[in-house]
This record gives structure tokens, C-alpha cells and sequence, in this order.
């Protein structure tokens, strides 16, 4: 008898095995519709608990006092939370689709009044450029003026699409607002226990599951310091820059600046360059160089100064590695790929240094 329950143990494991699999396919399944606001509200949990552990650690949670004070304090950066995000965003996506809508009217306007300006812009730029070049690149005015044409053509529509489904989809983003206030409020009043739930459920040795939960915490700490807020500084930066030397479309500059930063090696060059070149071609010699020394000072210089500051080699990870991450991200994820990418990245490379020193592979 005892050998046949030996054997019919492992056919029991596998069984058992396979039921729990099924089972993980199906929580997965009920959570995915989730997933962005279980991610996002995990992020600025991360972000911001430091600062309300401060605020409730002298609370005694077993007195009735203490209890309605944690969950008031847990309801105030709930709110607080998405008020730092949905008020600045609100604001930003209003002004950022004005102004495009601006933008092309402006342009088509301006087209319709002087239908030589283009050509005579391009053909300027065309001789800056074979100046330069000392004749070794040449540009075709016309082919500049078609692909220019084409492309202001497809994108304007594409933000008239864009923001018709950004109305559209109002009611969604409501109900995802209130879902992560839900989310957080419960994050802050039991964050620790929900955590310990989580990771006890992870069948991996306990030291294993507190490296990669210590990690898991300080890369979106350091990602968010190091990557998205000089980001972000780079964007307020650049759009108070382009308000100053009247660069139209503004603010939709400054958005595109936020994306352009973290392009390894060029960042922020690749959009004021060309501006400062247009303003030059445009007859404006004086205030082209300067808009570009002022560009390269204060808008690079951020980047020099408060990445190195804000990471101090706390993500040992080439800006290269970084970048495809971001982009490999966003290609799967959409914008969760912002920052899941990143940390999915930095997640192999640490389990795979734990696998090898385990196995005591290499140095």
C-alpha cells in the first residue's frame, strides 16, 4: 500500500500542479481589466508611503482614535494623489489639443495668404544646409515641401481622431479615477498586509522574495526621480523657454520635449536644433543663436546636472539599455510600458545575478 500511494503521489502533485495553474490563468483573467490602475496606483504608492508612514507612526491603530485617523490620513492622499495628477492633466491635455487645433489653423491661414512662404523658408533651409555641408548634401525643396505637406496633413487628422475619442472616453476615465481612489485608500490603510499576502502566495525563498521586493521599490523610486521627474523639469523648462523667444504651439513642444529626452545622446537636440536652424533660415540670425545657447544651457544642462544627482549609479543600467526599454515597453504594453519596461528590464538582470550566484557561475 505504501508503494502505491508513492507512486500515486507524484501523479497527485501534477494534477494539483495543473489545478493551480488553471486557477492563476483565472485570477489573471478577472484582474486584467484592472491591470493600469492596479499598476499606477501601486506606483504612487511606492512614491508617496515614505511620506505617510511619517505622518501615522505614532498612531496606536488599536485604539479607536488611532483607527479613524489612519483611515483619514489614508482618505487625504487618496485624494491628494489624484488631485496632484488629474488637475496638471486635465489642464495640460485641454491646452495641448488647443493649441494643436491652433497650430494648424494657423499654418493653413498663413499657407493660404503667402503660398511662397514655404518654398521660400525650405529653399532657405536648403542653402543653410549645402552651406554647411560645403556642398556635399543637397536637399530637394520640392521633396521637403511634400513630405512637410503630407505629414502635417496625416497628423492633424490623426489629433482630430484622437481628441474625439479623448471625449469620448470621459466616462471611462472617471470610473478609473474613482477605481484608483478605491485602489489607494486601501493601499494606505493596509499596504503592508496586503504586500505579505501577495508575496506569500510567491513559491521562492524568503531572502529571494525581500532582494526583489527592496528592488522592486527602489527602481520605481529612482525611475520616477531620476527619469521621469527631470522629465518632467525639462518640459516646464522648454515650454517657458518657448513662451519667452514666441515659438507657436508651445506646449505642444514642451510634450514633445518629454518624450525626446530620453533618446540616449541627442535628448532634447533633436527638437531645438531644428527650431533654431528654422529661425535662422526665417532671417532671425541673433535670435536663433540664442534661443539655441539658451536651449542648450537650460534645458540639456537639467539633464547633466539633476539625473546624475537623483540616481548617483543607484540604476546601474546604460541609458542605451534604458531607452529600448521604454520603447519596447510602450510597443506592448501601451503607455503602462512607460514604466513596466524599465522594470521588467532591470528585474531579469537581478534574478539572473541571483541565479548565478546561487549556481555560483562566474564572478
Amino acid at each position: 500500500m505504501k508503494e502505491l500511494s508513492a507512486r500515486h503521489r507524484p501523479v497527485q502533485s501534477y494534477i494539483f500542479a495543473a489545478i493551480l495553474v488553471l486557477l492563476f490563468l483565472a485570477v489573471a483573467r478577472l484582474f486584467a481589466p484592472f491591470f493600469s490602475v492596479l499598476l499606477w496606483s501601486t506606483l504612487l504608492y511606492i512614491i508617496l508611503n515614505p511620506l505617510h508612514r511619517r505622518l501615522i507612526k505614532n498612531l496606536n491603530f488599536d485604539t479607536l482614535k488611532g483607527k479613524i485617523l489612519r483611515n483619514f490620513w489614508a482618505a487625504v492622499f487618496a485624494v491628494g494623489t489624484l488631485v496632484l495628477i488629474l488637475v496638471p492633466l486635465s489642464l495640460a491635455v485641454l491646452l495641448f489639443f488647443r493649441q494643436i487645433l491652433e497650430m494648424g489653423r494657423y499654418a493653413r491661414d498663413h499657407l493660404n495668404q503667402r503660398p511662397e512662404y514655404l518654398r521660400d523658408l525650405f529653399t532657405n533651409i536648403s542653402n543653410l544646409i549645402n552651406e554647411i555641408s560645403g556642398g556635399q548634401v543637397v536637399v530637394s525643396v520640392e521633396s521637403m515641401e511634400n513630405q512637410v505637406k503630407d505629414f502635417l496633413t496625416a497628423q492633424l487628422q490623426r489629433v482630430v481622431v484622437l481628441s474625439r475619442n479623448v471625449v469620448l472616453n470621459i466616462g471611462g476615465f472617471s470610473l478609473r479615477m474613482f477605481l484608483m481612489f478605491f485602489t489607494l485608500f486601501f493601499f494606505y490603510v493596509d499596504g503592508p498586509y496586503l504586500a505579505r499576502l501577495v508575496l506569500h502566495a510567491v513559491p521562492i525563498r524568503t531572502e529571494y522574495i525581500t532582494t526583489l521586493t527592496g528592488k522592486f521599490m527602489d527602481i520605481t523610486r529612482n525611475l520616477f526621480s531620476g527619469y521621469i521627474i527631470v522629465a518632467l523639469l525639462q518640459s516646464v523648462v522648454a515650454y517657458l523657454i518657448f513662451l519667452i523667444f514666441k515659438v507657436n504651439g508651445s506646449l505642444v513642444l514642451a510634450v514633445i520635449t518629454f518624450i525626446v529626452v530620453f533618446i540616449p545622446l541627442f535628448g532634447a537636440t533633436i527638437l531645438y536644433i531644428p527650431i533654431a536652424v528654422i529661425k535662422i533660415a526665417s532671417g532671425d540670425i541673433a535670435g536663433g543663436i540664442i534661443f539655441f545657447v539658451t536651449c542648450a544651457v537650460f534645458i540639456s544642462g537639467i539633464d547633466n546636472i539633476l539625473r546624475p544627482i537623483f540616481l548617483r549609479d543607484r540604476i546601474q543600467l546604460h541609458p542605451l539599455i534604458i531607452f529600448f526599454a521604454i520603447l519596447g515597453g510602450l510597443a506592448g504594453f501601451g503607455f503602462n510600458g512607460f514604466i513596466l519596461g524599465p522594470i521588467i528590464v532591470i528585474f531579469f538582470l537581478t534574478v539572473l545575478d541571483m541565479f548565478l550566484t546561487e549556481h555560483k557561475i562566474g564572478e
